[in-house]
């Protein structure tokens, strides 16, 4: 059992006059000591402005598109990362609507609602774009403090501390921009603030180089298929044989739109074969837990769709020991790809490695390859790729809430590739993974070596932080040199 010993002093010194016992924590107490031994400065001490979306009423005017404005939501901002992978779109005329949640290049994004809150980015994209109103916007004043600095320290168990005594409300939590300005950022020197700079900005160009190379393998294989300018067309008219309205057993125009025929069929006139995923792999159904089963902490993730993509499982919601006891039949195995049918279907992760206690929700199958003819990591890529989200399209269509049925996700038709080709896709694809994963490390180290010069010194933070590049094979001249190409 913790307990903390706090004056009436003490509860006085929060700008909300918090009581919870939660927001007095020693672990809490103890980071705030930290902070106040080292020094600091409050977020508003280095800013020109804190602000968000504006009033909530324009929520009214969003309406999302296929293309347009990139519109940032919460699940895009990540440890000083912001990703592109899964944007949302508005309209021109909605984006000039919005003028408070445009994003201005060398602004600290930090969330402050929901699920995904107390996460800090810094925007520095080559595209102009809106946020939503549960995303900070924090505009620093000039040669105050470095935005990557300010955004790992916030991303740190000494920002993270304090975001979580700030916060307010339970089932959707939040954080005010009031508050937000009040957060304590311990000083640093302009040495420190610069080499945290570096090594975040190598991860970030990491990050670039592993997209370009995904892209790449994407592009070897909507070429192979003859594909690489198709655009989808949506037709107002068309003509279908009722034989054709028989054999689908659906009547809804969506579903036979000619787009959707100009992918399969360019599926099953391929030289090299195709098959049908059922043909190719097993799947499995995951289990649903029920929220009420769900926990904001724990050993053993609870993956629901929200937590795939195609490069990393991610956590948020835990289970208990016990229950994962009684329903570890669902736990996956390596060489298996999680895939996503319900909410976002189509969305796959190769679990090449050994995988840690997880349950998968019951939107989530498991697919196990049972042809010798298919490489697994080509079979995600597919799985990933257009020419099966276009079969998703056609299968789903109409929907609110979407729902892809285990029978038609095992109709999905798959290109079969010669083992060369796919042998080629794969590589890329493993490639495009270890410079990702040596980013996510950096970015890891970055935060790390603002806490080490928290509780220790810079020097040491610094030492150690030579030691973890040096581990990636990235020497700091190489990260200098990096980061000026950036």
């Amino acid at each position: 059992m913790q307990s903390s010993v706090v004056t009436y002093s003490k509860l006085l010194e929060h700008p909300e006059f918090r009581i919870d016992a939660e927001c007095y924590k020693p672990y809490h107490l103890e980071v705030e000591q930290a902070i106040v031994e080292k020094g600091y400065k409050l977020v508003q001490d280095h800013t020109v402005s804190v602000i968000n979306f504006g009033a909530y009423s324009l929520c009214n005017y969003i309406a999302f598109l296929d293309s347009g404005k990139p519109f940032l939501v919460t699940e895009d901002i990540k440890n000083n990362e912001i990703e592109t992978g899964n944007l949302h779109y508005i309209s021109d005329s909605v984006h000039l609507l919005l003028h408070k949640s445009h994003c201005v290049k060398g602004q600290v994004l930090l969330t402050m609602a929901g699920a995904y809150l107390g996460r800090a980015a810094v925007f520095n994209e080559d595209f102009e774009c809106s946020s939503n109103q549960a995303i900070a916007k924090i505009t620093l004043k000039s040669n105050s403090i470095n935005p990557y600095y300010l955004s790992t320290f916030l991303n740190c168990r000494h920002g993270q501390s304090q975001i979580e005594r700030f916060k307010t409300g339970t089932g959707q939590p939040n954080l005010n921009l009031g508050l937000i300005k009040l957060i304590r950022v311990v000083d640093a020197s302009n040495p420190f603030q610069t080499k945290i700079d570096e090594i975040v900005n190598i991860a970030l160009r990491l990050k670039r180089k592993s997209v370009d190379i995904y892209q790449e393998a994407q592009k070897i294989l909507i070429s192979e298929l003859g594909l690489f300018n198709w655009r989808p067309k949506h037709r107002l008219s068309f003509v279908k044989n009722y034989s054709d309205t028989n054999e689908a057993e659906r009547l809804d125009a969506e579903y036979f739109q000619p787009r959707y025929d100009e992918i399969v069929n360019a599926i099953k006139r391929y030289p090299g074969g195709w098959d049908t995923l059922g043909n190719i792999a097993s799947l499995k159904k995951c289990v649903e837990v029920g929220s009420d089963a769900y926990m904001d902490e724990g050993d053993i993730p609870f993956i629901r769709v929200s937590n795939l993509s195609p490069f990393e499982i991610t956590e948020e919601k835990y289970i208990s020991n016990e229950l994962y006891t009684e329903l570890s039949q669902h736990q996956p195995q390596k060489g298996e790809i999680l895939f996503s049918k319900d909410g976002t279907p189509g969305i796959a992760y190769h679990l090449n490695e050994k995988p840690k206690k997880m349950l998968p929700s019951g939107g989530i199958l498991r697919l196990k390859v049972k042809s010798k003819q298919i490489n697994e990591d080509y079979l995600t890529l597919v799985l990933n790729s257009m020419i099966v989200q276009e079969q998703i399209n056609r299968d789903v269509g109409g929907s609110i809430i979407l729902h892809w049925r285990p029978d038609q996700v095992k109709q999905t038709v798959i290109p079969i590739f010669d083992g060369k080709k796919q042998q080629q896709i794969a590589q890329k694809i493993t490639e495009a993974f270890d410079l990702r994963k040596q980013s996510k490390h950096l970015l890891e180290c970055a935060k790390c070596a603002v806490e080490i010069a928290i509780d220790q010194n810079e020097d040491a933070a610094i030492k150690w932080l030579q030691e973890q590049t040096s581990l990636t094979g990235l020497i700091p001249e190489e990260i200098a040199t990096v980061r000026r190409k950036a």
